[in-house]
């Protein structure tokens, strides 16, 4: 089961709180008022929407919920455990066979994992497994690119209609100039649709496609690894090898904890002999 990614919420929530603490520093509660206009909310969102419908279609557009909720969501990949994994499996299959990882498999909870291995145990080829799981992690790219693509074109479009409400408001401005007193509370008014349309795009839409982009660069990181992983173990690698070619890809700061905890258990082994 993922997790919630705390970060997403916390970041919303304060960037909201600077900007109000913003508006209230300079103007109180009643300033603060002053930037809440329903006629901007209206234009802004309604323009939005109806912008997204013209450039995307429904199946597209019933993405948006699980894209957002993704957004919410942390990503579970654990490097070590991974390798862990794959040194289990080559153990097995070197003292058991290929055969023997088919119940091993059947306790990993990634499909992507179980296909590699149950494709190794078929007795496939490295070069056409490689191709076949290379294939699977492209089509998992475009996927996410396309529910992204919605968060990246909200983040386009929200500014545009914040300027189209703006225009709208001077239209009307300019319509009373006869009073010059409602001059400026008009003006205010208009360029509050603008306001609102570069908030949500710089810190919703734009800040979760980010992320969104930036989780599956690590997905499809951690992808790879499980092909090396599956490609090593059938080709009946020896596991401490497997285990060092696979412990490149972690973290410098990963691989220095492991050698400190390498190096204190070597200490303690000594001081005990």
């Amino acid at each position: 089961m993922k997790r919630s990614d705390i970060l997403t919420p916390i970041g919303i929530f304060l960037g909201s709180t600077m900007i109000l603490l913003g508006i209230y520093t300079n103007g109180g509660l009643g300033g603060a008022a002053l930037f809440i206009q329903i006629s901007s909310v209206i234009i802004v969102l309604g323009g939005l929407i109806a912008a997204l419908l013209i450039n995307f279609n429904l199946d597209e557009m019933k993405l948006l919920g699980k894209v957002l909720r993704e957004a919410f969501r942390k990503n579970e990949h654990n490097l070590r455990e991974l390798i862990d994994l794959f040194i289990k499996l080559s153990e097995t299959a070197r003292r058991e066979g290929l055969l023997a990882l088919e119940n091993e498999v059947e306790e990993v909870e990634d499909p992507f994992i179980r296909k590699g291995v149950l494709l190794a145990v078929d007795g496939i080829e490295p070069e056409v497994i490689n191709d076949i799981m290379t294939a699977e992690i492209t089509a998992m790219e475009e996927r996410h690119q396309r529910g992204r693509a919605i968060l990246e074109k909200a983040g386009q479009y929200a500014p545009a209609w914040g300027m189209i409400g703006t225009l709208i408001g001077l239209v009307l401005m300019l319509n009373n100039l006869t009073q010059p007193e409602t001059l400026g509370p008009s003006m205010a008014v208009a360029l509050l649709t603008t306001f609102y349309g570069t908030v949500l795009a710089n810190l919703v839409f734009l800040p979760m496609a980010a992320k969104l982009e930036n989780k599956t660069d690590q997905e499809v990181f951690m992808k790879q690894i499980v092909i090396e992983g599956i490609i090593g173990v059938q080709s009946g690698q020896n596991p401490k090898i497997l285990e060092e070619k696979l412990s490149a890809f972690l973290p410098e700061e990963d691989k220095e904890k492991e050698e400190d905890a390498e190096d204190e258990f070597v200490g303690e082994t000594i001081n005990e002999a």
